[in-house]
């Protein structure tokens, strides 16, 4: 039985009740219903604002992180006084002040397969916000295990991804992707960047598209990918099919159970931008500084040449790690080199490249030359 509006939430939802494919009883189909958001960033920040103020009688948030100055620019469900709080708790105060008649409840934990199942299951739809493949992965398969539709996006640059994984009526996350892209193909926002607004574009994208799920209206983009450019802003769709041979949807599917993603992927399931190489190949900023005073070092930066603007070390040798395997004649092997990007990730798998030819008096700067601006150089800034 649904439950009946208030007074207060008549009024509060009357736009709503105006439209007569939602009216009075979608309104109540609202109230009754549970979304699941993982993540609390660019996309689950839209998300969860407008699904908030829509009605859904609960939320669920699942996020680890905290707030930092640098997801100010498009994370618009956090703000300045929140920075260094949780970006559960953040989101959740912001939540409640934009309608105190919903339940939202938070998860501080990693969205893993252990925990998975128990958070998702009692709710009826899960969008997926993340910004890494095995959470992704992950996210399908929980949402094919229990029969939840699954709505993804994906953003990079100028550039976003919607559709709506319903393997009861169409195909899944994994029809489209099988498998994983090699580790370190497909850079994230933070190595890459994203449009502030775009987030914005695209996660309210993803709040419609779960409410029509929800209230059963419109054409869900269920067999559908949408692709969306914000530079000449162009929306494209591709049809999707279900593939008869899905290793979790299928027919004679062999994935019956969560599996370790971060081993299928190859890569780790957060989001969290600090690289490392690894025990023995990781050098820190303030060792590295010693090291410069007493012995010469070739510097290499993997970043790309207009990052240099922002900030930059004396010396360096600049070699897009796009461009880096093409190059490596430009570079000694006898030579002790340290390699160092933004933030430790794009030079993590700059040092494997130059390992696997043959390096061997190389490392890797943890945490970048951001690492570098925090604790040797405080004159650069932090990007």
């Amino acid at each position: 039985m649904l439950p009946e509006l208030s007074r207060d939430e008549i009024l509060r939802y009357s736009r709503h009740l105006l439209i007569p494919e939602v009216g009075l009883e979608g309104q109540r189909k609202l109230k009754n219903s549970s979304a699941l958001i993982i993540g609390t960033g660019g996309l689950g920040s839209p998300v969860a604002l407008y699904l908030a103020a829509a009605g859904i009688g609960r939320l669920g948030l699942v996020d680890y992180d905290v707030v930092d100055a640098s997801n100010l620019q498009r994370q618009v469900i956090h703000g300045t006084s929140t920075v260094g709080k949780l970006k559960v708790e953040s989101a959740r105060d912001k939540l409640v002040d934009l309608n105190p008649d919903i339940q939202v409840d938070i998860y501080n934990e990693p969205y893993t397969s252990e925990n998975a199942l128990r958070i998702a299951r009692d709710h009826d739809i899960i969008l997926d916000g993340t910004d890494n493949f095995p959470t992704r992965y992950l996210t399908n398969d929980v949402a094919v295990f229990l029969g939840k539709p699954n709505v993804y996006a994906s953003i990079y640059r100028f550039d976003g991804q919607v559709s709506v994984f319903h393997a009861k009526e169409g195909p899944c996350y994994r029809c489209l992707f099988p498998e994983p892209p090699p580790p370190g193909l497909v850079p994230s926002c933070a190595e890459g960047g994203v449009l502030g607004v775009l987030p914005g574009t695209i996660g309210t994208i993803q709040a419609t598209e779960a409410l029509k799920v929800l209230l059963g209206i419109g054409e869900p983009l269920i067999g559908k990918l949408l692709l969306y450019n914000a530079l000449d802003m162009s929306f494209d769709f591709v049809k999707l099919k279900k593939n008869p041979n899905c290793r979790v949807c299928g027919p004679n599917a062999d994935i019956k159970e969560l599996i370790d993603y971060e081993e299928f992927c190859g890569v780790p399931s957060h989001d969290h931008e600090e690289g490392s190489a690894g025990a023995g190949w990781d050098i820190t900023a303030t060792e590295l500084a010693e090291r410069v005073k007493h012995n010469h070092l070739k510097l290499l930066d993997v970043r790309e040449p207009h990052e240099l603007e922002i900030s930059a070390l004396p010396n360096a040798v600049n070699i897009p790690l796009g461009q880096l395997a093409a190059r490596l004649s430009e570079l000694d092997s006898a030579e002790e080199m340290v390699i160092f990007c933004k933030s430790g990730s794009r030079s993590a798998r700059g040092l494997e490249l130059l390992a696997s030819a043959g390096f061997k008096k190389v490392k890797n700067l943890k945490g970048g030359i951001n690492a570098w601006a925090r604790e040797v150089d405080t004159s650069l800034p932090v990007y």
